[in-house]
């Protein structure tokens, strides 16, 4: 894995041994939906995702991170990070390399409800971040400090219906913003994924409450036609 944190990681950028331009055509098999056949096809001819392969991150993902960190300057050596809805493992990965976090001193903790490959300085937790007991066993797992940052790419499964997902997206957000209201350091960042849409007032209320600024980030790595965006609360009062 390249740990290099001051190289430029331009999307056009070819790893030894990478082709990030190929163009990849799939072919409808027998029995998959056309829409299978679709995202297959994008993922394979996705220069983020074969970027991601080649420098051993666990998805895609890593490279919004990556991305909001080198413009808002989030992450700093010997922090303290909760990372909510940690699976694949990609941000987990962007954290523990930023801040120096190691097997020694962890200083990460991931939590999810599906199964991910271990993250070597990072704790991962397998469990649902709404269980009653998870809030304590982050902290516990942090050694009973702080965090400086608590960040969320948590989704909830989409049903097609508009209403149901947005509410449980929302639903999703203000469970993590008011977790990290409630354990963040003073001058501690709360950033989460969320979609076009799905911001009601009470969220915009605890940032502004909360938080000295908030900004709604789209990260280049974000596909243009994906409704996802990521609010990113600053400086914790």
């Amino acid at each position: 894995m390249v740990r290099d944190s001051h190289r430029k990681r331009l999307i056009n950028r070819r790893p030894r041994g990478c082709r990030l331009h190929t163009k990849v055509k799939v072919k409808t098999a027998r029995g998959r939906k056309i829409s299978s056949t679709l995202w297959l096809q994008r993922q394979l001819n996705d220069p983020y995702v074969q970027l991601a392969k080649a420098e051993g991150y666990a998805s895609r993902s890593a490279y919004k991170l990556l991305e909001i960190d080198d413009r808002y300057n989030l992450f700093h050596s010997g922090q303290r990070i909760i990372d909510l809805g940690s699976a694949p493992g990609g941000w987990c990965q962007i954290a523990v390399e930023r801040i120096s976090s190691h097997s020694g001193d962890i200083r990460v903790v991931g939590i999810d409800n599906l199964d991910m490959n271990p993250v070597a300085g990072a704790t991962i937790l397998k469990k649902d971040f709404l269980d009653i007991d998870a809030p304590e066993l982050l902290l516990e797992s942090l050694g009973g400090h702080q965090p400086d940052i608590v960040m969320s790419d948590m989704a909830s499964k989409t049903i097609g219906h508009r209403t149901t997902d947005q509410i449980r997206t929302i639903a999703l957000v203000e469970s993590a913003l008011e977790f990290a209201v409630e354990v963040l350091v003073r001058g501690g960042h709360f950033l989460s994924k969320t979609f076009q849409g799905s911001i009601d007032n009470k969220i915009l209320s605890l940032m502004k409450t909360n938080f000295k600024s908030f900004h709604h980030v789209k990260p280049p790595a974000s596909r243009d036609q994906s409704c996802e965006i990521y609010l990113l609360a600053k400086g914790r009062r």
